[in-house]
This record gives C-alpha cells, structure tokens and sequence, in this order.
C-alpha cells in the first residue's frame, strides 16, 4: 500500500466517503486522534471509582454477570476472570471467514464507536487492535453466528480474542495463530479490566459493516442500470417523452426528477434524437416508460439509508454506557440493531427491483414482436440461439432475488433464556444482501451485452459522451455475438466491469 495517506479517526465524524476509502483500502494506517485519550481515560476513571466504593450496588456488566445471569454478583478479584470468560465464550462463530477487506472495515468501525469515550476501555486496547490491522494481521472472523442484538456478540469476540492471545489471524491469507501474531507485532497480551471485554463485544459493527458494503455495490449497480437503460432504450427506438422534466416536477418526487435528468442527459448527449422516438409506438413498455418513477423511490430510499448507515457508524452502542460526566452507568439496548435490519430489508427490495426492471427490459429486447429486431439479438436465429439462456439466466437470478427479499427484520428469535427475546436479525439481513446485490449486477450486466448486441444490430451509429465511453470499453472485451460461443465468460466480465468502473 504505498503513497497512500494515513487515517485520522475522529470519532463521531466518519463519513460515507471515509467508510468507502476504508472497506476498498485507500489508507495505508489508522490512527486515533489524541483528544480520544482524555474521554477515554474519564470513563475508564469512571468504573475505577465505582469499583473502590466499597458500598458499590451491582451495575450490569461491570460487576455482574452478563444476559439472564445479570443477577449474578462476580467478585472484584475475579473480575479480569469475566472479561476474558466472556470473550472466549462467545467465539461461537462458524462459516467462512469474512475477507481482510471486511475486517478492516468492522475493527476501525469498532474502535471509533469505543473511542467516543463512554465505553469504560482503555486507549491502549484499541490501540493494539489498530496496530494488527494496520500491519495487516486480520483476526478470523466467521460469518455466520449474530442475531443483531446485544450486539454482533459473536463475530466480535472473534475480532478481539487475538488481544487475549486467543483464536486465529490471516497474514497475506496465511492463517496463524493469534500468539504468533502479537509476537510478530511486538504486542502483549492484553488483560481485560472490567467491563472492556463486554464494551468490545457489545456493538453493531458488524451489521453495520456488512450493510455498507451492500449499498456500496449497490449504488454502482444502480449507476450502471441507468447507462444500460439508456442503450436499451436507443436500441428499441424507444419514446424519451416520459423523460419529460414537466412530467416529474409535477408530482414532486426528488428521486423522480433525478433519474430523469440522468436519463435526459444520457440520452441527449449520448445520442441525439437520431435513433429515438422512431418506433411508432405512442407508448413504451412500463420497464422504459416508468423508468423514472420506479428507480426514482429506489434512488431515495438509497439516500435515506446512506445517512441512516452513517449514524449507525458513529454510534456508541455499547452497554452499559460508562457516562463520565454525571459518574454513572446507563444500562440500555442501543446494540440492538434494528435500524440496520430495517435499512438492510429496504435495500433487498430495491436490489431486486432494479434487477427486475433490467430482466424486462432484456426480454423486450429479445422478443422480435416488440423490439422488431432478429430473435434472441442474433443473425441466423434457429441455428444459433443467441441470447435465449443468457435471459433465462437473468430470470433465474431475479426470482431468487424475490424469495430472499422477504424482510428478515421480522423474523425475530428468542434468545438468552427469554431475555433477549426480540432480536433484529441484521447481520443475515444484510449478509443475504450481498448476494442479492451481485445477483442484480449480474442481470445489469447481461442487460449491457443485450443492449449492445441489439444497437449493433439495428448499426447505430453516432455515440458520443459516457455512452461512446462506455460503448468502446465494453466492445474491446466483448466482441459482436455473430455466432453462438461460450457466454458465460462474457457476463462475468460485463459483471466485472461495473464494479471496476461504477463505483
């Protein structure tokens, strides 16, 4: 990672450009700004100083012990004891491992929440997180084992337990053990004061991670959707009418207007009149027609949970929460990771109505009656079957779309013995996300090639703008379907080409 700049963590001042620069590694090292040390050290004063009380009741977590057994008393020497049980507990995590791109993404999420300086943890310890990642030693954490509630407990502790010398760290994708690591780092082993290992483990960093990068992928494939559309819509000669700004400002909808601004200028710089609004048709197919409106409430949503994803970031969703400035401790449920469930089940549906929409369009496409353009896109049609299955793909990919869009948000379980008996369901919310989200880049992507194949066909010419751009780009690695080959090659690299070049 050379001349990359470094990292300052403000806490509470992430921003949506930041997270992004994090997940895709566009800094060589993270460090934690000074101003963290004198908040940080209030509140770890402040469990110091309920502890030396000798009349001190019992407060959650720091004390006691944790979930249903919360009415359990634990002694002032056995206290480290609870810390270290507690994160070695809770290593339950079982699944793949998240990628290294992923982890950096929780452990700076992590260590900005704690930061904040109402955690009661130490800056030492989040220092030595920084300094595994920032040598690029990156815990295993399994993917799978978090309800979102009390915190993403498991894969959290599984970031952690390297502090304590515990579980395993991946090294230039060689798996070592978290010993071996902290040796090469040059750290100690960490022990746990009171309430450290619970504030580390409390959290939605996780959740809020995952649900990041599915809005990053999915705000490039919205970006490429749009540019596809427009191919789409030149190769059928389509109506730009419903483009209309008047048509928009009317009713009102900013995500409306948006997109049909972008299409307007796509197409007016991209093309011209030449080749639109020749069909003959007075109306256009609802996939084009309403284009504007249906992208339109999904660009709107997106924007909302863009700002919603960004909140979560920079929360302090540990507890109890150490409150320095009055000497207490509030015990409360901002782990609980409803809002991302919710933001994650939004952008699910609209995941799968972009892709929907693309599938339509595909089809119109393919379909001589309506495109009035050679069957399946291709010459010779019965000998060769052109783009016939790559549809059949994209119908494929968009009905398993619909049947992961139900909203996992709502499909609670109870856990810790009845305690925690509503629990969110955010980290499958937004796991299942990505892959609905490559789904859809796939279908996008298939969409490209149609769109292309087809203008080729009715030998449009004229391109100018981010339509030549995009047109030559994808045309030096995918070349004119004369005949049937091996497809499948092509919708990868289509697929590829969005994510490397949208984002």
């Amino acid at each position: 990672m050379n001349n990359l700049e470094n990292f300052l963590i403000e806490p509470g001042k992430l921003c949506i450009s930041n997270l992004k620069n994090i997940y895709f590694g566009k800094y060589e090292s993270y460090v934690l700004c000074n101003e963290t040390k004198r908040t940080m050290q209030q509140s770890v004063d402040n469990v110091k100083k309920l502890l030396s009380n000798e009349n001190v009741k019992s407060v959650y977590g720091v004390n006691t012990g944790f979930g249903k057994l919360a009415s359990s008393r634990i002694e002032l020497q056995d206290l480290t004891t609870l810390q270290h049980n507690l994160i070695k507990s809770h290593c339950t995590g079982v699944g793949e491992f998240f990628d290294d791109s992923f982890v950096r993404l929780i452990a700076i999420l992590k260590v900005a929440s704690l930061a904040r300086g109402y955690s009661g943890i130490r800056f030492e310890v989040l220092n030595s997180l920084l300094t595994l990642i920032n040598k690029e030693y990156y815990p295993c954490i399994p993917i799978k084992g978090s309800v979102g509630a009390s915190g993403d407990l498991a894969p959290l502790a599984h970031l952690v337990a390297p502090l304590i010398g515990i579980g395993t760290v991946r090294k230039n994708g060689k798996i070592i053990s978290a010993i071996q690591a902290l040796d090469e780092c040059k750290l100690d082993k960490l022990e746990m004061q009171p309430l450290e290992g619970l504030s580390l483990l409390n959290g939605t960093q996780v959740s809020t991670a995952i649900a990041l990068v599915s809005l990053f992928k999915l705000q490039t494939v919205m970006s490429a959707c749009l540019e596809a559309s427009a191919f789409s819509l030149i190769a059928i000669e389509g109506n730009t009418q419903p483009f209309d700004k008047r048509i928009h400002e009317l009713r009102g909808h900013h995500g409306q207007m948006h997109v049909a601004e972008k299409m307007r200028n796509l197409l007016l710089e991209g093309i011209g009149n030449d080749y639109l609004n020749k069909s003959g048709r007075i109306q256009d197919p609802y996939s084009f027609r309403c284009l504007p409106q249906v992208l339109g409430a999904c660009f709107e949503q997106i924007s909302s949970i863009e700002k919603t994803l960004e909140i979560e970031a920079n929360a302090v969703t540990n507890n109890p929460i150490s409150l320095f400035e009055t000497n207490e401790f509030l015990s409360g449920g901002n782990f609980h990771a409803e809002p991302v469930a919710i933001a994650a089940d939004i952008l699910a549906i609209i995941s799968t109505e972009i892709a929907s929409l693309s599938e339509r369009r595909i089809s119109i496409l393919l379909d001589s009656n309506l495109s009035g353009l050679p069957p399946f896109l291709v010459n010779n049609s019965g000998l060769n079957s052109g783009f016939m299955i790559a549809q059949v793909t994209a119908a494929a990919l968009v009905s398993e779309n619909k049947s992961k869009s139900f909203p996992c948000s709502v499909d609670s379980i109870p856990t810790s013995a009845n305690q925690e008996d509503h629990v969110s369901m955010a980290t499958h919310a937004a796991y299942r996300l990505l892959e609905m989200t490559e789904n859809t880049a796939y279908v996008v992507a298939i969409e490209f090639l149609a769109a292309l194949q087809a203008c080729d066909l009715r030998k449009i010419k004229g391109f100018s703008g981010k339509l030549l751009h995009v047109y030559k780009e994808l045309r030096a690695k995918i070349e004119f379907y004369e005949n049937d080959r091996f497809f499948s090659d092509d919708i990868k690299i289509a697929k590829e080409y969005i994510f490397e070049n949208y984002r």
